[in-house]
């Protein structure tokens, strides 16, 4: 793994309680950059963020898609551009020391895109809301009928190698950012794989799935974008 460079991206709203446990888990030997897109956070998220040793990158625009985008223009813009990016996200529902598990794939047997699935792992009890599986059951399969690819979660803890995400060219800035690289990974024909992800509850109420408002513009979103790009 020496040989590769690796850099982690964090997107993170308001995550001052969890984002210090997120970055201390992250295994160190593996990584060289901790990117943090505080993204127009009104506590101490970056604050706490520096304080653990990440890079802060303020990302003002607000939405998920924004804040991931913001950290893609920092690490690119490096002297050295990484190998092999790592989006997770910053509220510790996802395990980082399992970052092993999620680059393997790409290192090992040089796939291009790897998807920590939650669906594959062991999920804690209600880590996830009933509405938040059936959207992850229904985009994968229509990623299925309509791009001919297997994927069983739309997890946010994934690893891409920086050559196919230029490739792919990342646009969206909200809700739609995990199952856009999804679509794009089966229209551009990247060689994808998933790995089990162990999932627990977050540490605060989700912006998205935790308000209805955020749980429908989230689900519309997910499905225009699939048809989007066929």
């Amino acid at each position: 793994m020496k040989s590769f460079l690796i850099d982690v991206i964090i997107p993170a709203y308001n995550e001052e309680k969890s984002i210090g446990k997120v970055i201390k888990d992250i295994p160190r030997e593996l990584v060289r950059y901790i990117v943090v897109c505080n993204n127009n956070s009104t506590d101490r998220t970056g604050k706490v963020a520096k304080e653990m040793g990440a890079v802060v990158i303020d990302s003002k625009e607000k939405g998920y898609g924004n804040a991931c985008l913001s950290g893609i223009e920092y690490i690119m813009g490096l002297e050295h551009s990484p190998d092999i990016i790592v989006f997770l996200d910053g509220d510790y529902s996802d395990y980082p020391d399992q970052m092993d598990r999620v680059v393997n794939p790409i290192i090992r047997d040089s796939y291009e895109l790897v998807i920590g699935s939650r669906a594959l792992g062991n999920r804690q009890q209600n880590s996830m809301q009933p509405h938040q599986i059936f959207g992850n059951w229904l985009a994968t399969r229509l990623i299925k009928f309509f791009y001919g690819y297997i994927f069983t979660d739309l997890g946010p803890f994934r690893a891409i190698t920086a050559e196919a995400l230029k490739k792919i060219n990342m646009e969206d800035r909200n809700y739609g950012w995990t199952v856009e690289m999804q679509v794009k990974a089966a229209k551009y024909k990247l060689r994808t794989s998933e790995v089990p992800v162990d999932y627990r509850a977050r540490i605060g109420i989700s912006k998205v799935s935790g308000t209805l408002k955020g749980s429908v513009l989230a689900g519309y979103k997910i499905i225009s974008t699939i048809f989007k790009y066929l």
